[in-house]
């Protein structure tokens, strides 16, 4: 290892227990990127540190007028709308109506309601949160062990990374250069089986320990037919976009924008009937994004310098170089490589690793599998550049969503044990556990049936 490469590596560790030390993302990105640089311009002399350090306001202005990023925020306000518009209690409410009537039914509703709240946020962390507050109050009113109550809305909560529109995704797509419409046609199937898998876990949790859940009920008739009049909307509006994007009809920056005003107009006509968006609603919904989607565009910022601190270090080539020559099998470097993303699930913000790890797993990959101009015959993964591209994308993102339920410190733990304050964390973990192995299995599926994945956007590209 030269120089160059042992302070890239060194800088590494750095970031890594800056973060420990739970110093904000970009931040420590950030500084990282900058004492990297000025140690390579000490240390190798024709690698000036000044020339770096001007590129910053060139940097700064191509991260956030990139046109593929503009999404980010429109995605994240039309969530808050959703939320502030009380449109997951809405979708809740309704397919409780639905399927509330089976044992463990209401478990059920909070899962596929996590589901469909997390196609409108984008966002696990913010999926958790929400519904948590939604669905927790009935769970226990219901008499829901906290067990499974917990458990079912922490793992139903790392449904909102994937099912498209997935900031996550645009932000790997922008990475590795792929379509951002076609990594969102990859995680629709994929998502329908992490709700299918959820929903026999709660099936057969039930089953076993009938004490989980209570008998089965159900909603008075004038109530239920409430629900589902309010869930026929937001079915609908959430379900046009999910498919609009997911079969090509529109792009994602112009469909984010159509749902915005289609969520803001339909949280304010709510108000009509004493409910809905209003005035106040709108101005945290604006704070909100203001202040998420300027976090998220500071750590961007912060994964571009790091980038460059990485790149100049050689830090990349020289892992691409390292797993070539090591002799170990593809598969089984990849396999590591989901076993990282899993470890640092647990102590990292998804879309932090994203930026972090993927720069540096990608073109590992690449190498392993045959290069650039590589064909799906020759291909180490069997698969062509193109398809690795979504096929690993996938499989990061499901294995990140891992992270956030896994043992010691799972983030959507964290926030379902602060609501459920009387709840010990051990509960919580125990609850689960059952969707962690199903986790488990859904990636052994994407491993061994990359057709998963590829499937819906090798179809609709006929």
């Amino acid at each position: 290892m030269g120089e160059r490469e042992l302070i890239g590596v060194l800088g590494l560790a750095a970031l890594f227990v800056l973060l420990a030390f739970r110093i904000p993302v970009g931040l420590a990105m950030v500084a990282v990127g900058i004492g990297g640089n000025y140690a390579l311009g000490l240390a190798v002399p024709y690698l000036r540190f000044d020339p770096y350090l001007r590129q910053f306001k060139t940097l700064l202005w191509n991260v956030v007028a990139n046109y593929e990023l503009s999404v980010v925020p429109l995605f994240i306000l039309m969530g808050y709308l959703a939320a502030h518009a009380n449109l997951s209690r809405d979708l809740f409410q309704g397919l409780n109506a639905l399927v509330g009537r089976l044992k463990g039914g209401v478990a059920m509703a909070a899962v596929t309601a996590c589901a469909g709240f997390g196609a409108v946020c984008g966002s696990s962390l913010a999926t958790a949160s929400t519904m948590g507050r939604v669905a927790l109050p009935e769970l226990r009113r219901m008499n829901y062990s906290p067990v499974l109550a917990t458990g079912a809305l922490a793992a139903g909560g790392t449904l909102g990374i994937l099912i498209p529109p997935s900031v996550a995704l645009v932000i790997y797509a922008i990475i590795v250069e792929a379509s951002i419409i076609e990594m969102f046609q990859a995680a629709i199937l994929p998502g329908i089986i992490a709700v299918l898998f959820f929903l026999a876990v709660i099936a057969l949790i039930v089953r076993l320990r009938p004490a989980s859940a209570p008998a089965a009920g159900g909603m008075a008739p004038e109530e239920r037919r409430r629900a589902l009049i309010r869930l026929a909307p937001v079915v609908l509006l959430f379900g046009a976009i999910v498919l609009g994007l997911g079969v090509g009809l529109f792009t994602p920056t112009p469909a984010a924008g159509v749902g915005v005003v289609a969520v803001l107009g339909y949280g304010l006509a709510l108000r009509v009937f004493g409910g809905g968006l209003g005035l106040s609603g709108i101005r945290r919904s604006i704070l909100d994004t203001a202040v998420t989607a300027g976090m998220i565009y500071f750590i961007l910022f912060g994964a571009e310098v790091l980038k460059g601190f990485f790149t100049r270090a050689g830090l990349p080539a020289a892992l691409a170089e390292w797993a070539g020559a090591s002799g170990l099998d593809p598969w089984t470097v990849l396999i590591l490589m989901l076993v990282i993303l899993i470890i640092l699930g647990c102590f990292m913000e998804s879309l932090a690793m994203i930026l972090v790890v993927v720069p540096f797993f990608w073109p590992t990959l690449v190498d392993l599998n045959g290069g650039d101009a590589v064909t799906a015959a020759a291909a180490a993964y069997g698969m062509d550049t193109e398809s690795l591209k979504i096929w690993f994308g996938i499989l990061a993102l499901v294995v990140v969503e891992l992270g956030l339920i896994t043992p010691p410190v799972g983030l959507n733990v964290f926030i379902i044990a602060s609501l459920a304050r009387d709840t010990p964390m051990g509960t919580v973990f125990r609850g689960v556990m059952p969707f962690f192995a199903a986790e488990i299995v859904r990636i052994g599926l994407l491993l061994a049936f990359p057709a998963l994945a590829l499937l819906l956007p090798r179809l609709l590209a006929g």
